[in-house]
């Protein structure tokens, strides 16, 4: 892996490409993507069931096919172990407890002379939630996408997940029946982004897509935001660790680690002002990464993606990191709490020795679809208000009319909009 101190004349160079490592290659997918769509919006079901008979490796006999049985669901929710049950109950508590307080409320404000004004809240009808399937399936990343939008009180939730060979993950069956979906088709990728975009004669159109995939998945998000909202367009996994030497490199290098797991093309970026910090780091990522199950996986993510930058100072680490802007961001240190308000850019901050990442992938409470790729500077992580939106309510008063009236023909006639001066001259006395 890359372990480079900022005093390199190379450093610009190598954290240039760092800062770059969002960038995902949509062109190349992108005519295949619109193709995929284009057949969705033309064909509906009958084209779903082409691109699962040609991604997924089995035919549905119709578009009735598609769907996941809720009594299917039950019996993968009864089937767990009781342990394992627990864990995910423990999980959606949390999970709900944390997004229930970032529930936003409508008000109103009365002034002096009666006008009102104030903000409506109101959940989207309709929310199409993607959870990723193929490779691993992660029940996880269901419990993060349903809970916000049952918080955010949406009625119609729609869940779409690739099940190649018709073999659905029996843990994500399990977790829909505990969130209580009960609309859930075996559709993947792009063309499940097109569907819930779109509708087909069994899939209904929906308002708003969230939830994470592939350079496929992300790619037809993008091309469908405007008929749809999206929560974002997120790429590989990353983490960044800011550390000293309190500590434990055994813990940071395998924190480095559980995101490198995830995919070749995740980043882990260790950022620390300790020159032997850092090599014993290096140290225990090797020890590590020889027990991964995914080792391969990992060691490619580590020797192509990772690095360990080696600063003059910790103020100058958070510099750097916050021009990173990671998806995820430890601050391993015995008073990180003094360091958080100079990090600004990031899209789940995790505190102290004891607080390691994985932790919020699981059942600490906050979301874990974050922003990737440096976009943490302008996205927020997944939540309640990604379900919904805000119309702003006016009523005026007779009187505040008259207050304010003069001022507002004004400027309509400077705009040279007469229809819009003449109809608030005509309301004042």
């Amino acid at each position: 892996m890359t372990t480079i101190h900022t005093h390199d004349p190379r450093f610009q160079t190598i954290f240039d490409e760092l800062l770059n490592r969002g960038k995902m290659d949509m062109e190349h997918v992108g005519t295949i993507v619109k193709n995929l769509i284009d057949e969705i919006r033309a064909d509906q079901d009958t084209a779903l069931i082409a691109h699962i008979a040609k991604f997924d490796h089995w035919t549905p006999a119709s578009g009735a096919d598609l769907r996941i049985s809720t009594e299917s669901m039950k019996a993968a929710y009864d089937s767990l172990e009781p342990t394992l049950k627990s864990a995910l109950h423990l999980a959606y508590d949390r999970i709900r407890a944390y997004h229930e307080k970032q529930l936003p409320k409508s008000w109103f404000d009365t002034e002096a002379n009666g006008t009102i004004l104030g903000q409506k809240v109101t959940p989207v009808d309709r929310a199409g939630l993607y959870i990723p399937g193929g490779k691993a399936a992660y029940p996880s990343s269901l419990l993060m996408n349903v809970i916000p939008a049952q918080v955010a009180g949406v009625e119609k939730i729609i869940v779409c997940t690739p099940t190649p060979d018709n073999e659905p993950n029996a843990l994500l069956l399990a977790a829909c029946h505990l969130c209580g979906v009960s609309e859930v088709f075996k559709v993947g990728g792009a063309s499940a982004i097109g569907a819930m975009a779109y509708g087909t004669q069994t899939i209904p159109k929906v308002d708003v897509i969230t939830g994470p995939g592939n350079i496929f998945v992300a790619t037809a998000k993008k091309m469908v935001f405007g008929e749809v909202n999206i929560d974002m367009i997120a790429g590989p996994s990353e983490i960044g660790v800011l550390a000293d030497d309190s500590a434990n490199p055994e813990h940071i290098a395998i924190d480095l680690l559980s995101q490198a797991e995830h995919d070749e093309m995740a980043s882990s970026i260790l950022i620390t002002p300790s020159q032997a910090f850092a090599d014993q780091c290096v140290i225990e990522i090797e020890k590590w990464l020889q027990k991964l199950p995914r080792e391969k996986i990992a060691r490619t993510s580590i020797e192509e993606r990772a690095a360990i930058i080696i600063t003059t100072t910790m103020e100058e680490a958070i510099g750097l990191m916050n021009q990173i802007a990671p998806e995820h961001l430890e601050v391993a240190t015995n008073n990180p709490f003094e360091l958080l308000a100079s990090i600004k850019h990031a899209g789940a901050i995790f505190l102290g020795h004891n607080t390691p990442e994985a932790i919020g992938d699981y059942v600490a409470g906050p979301n874990h679809t974050l922003p990737t790729g440096g976009t943490a500077r302008f996205y927020s992580p997944l939540g309640v208000e990604n379900f919904m939106k805000k119309s702003s309510i006016i009523a005026f008063s007779a009187q505040g009319i008259a207050q304010i009236g003069e001022a507002c023909a004004l400027i309509a006639h400077t705009e040279g909009l007469g229809a819009h001066e003449a109809s608030v001259r005509c309301r004042l006395p």
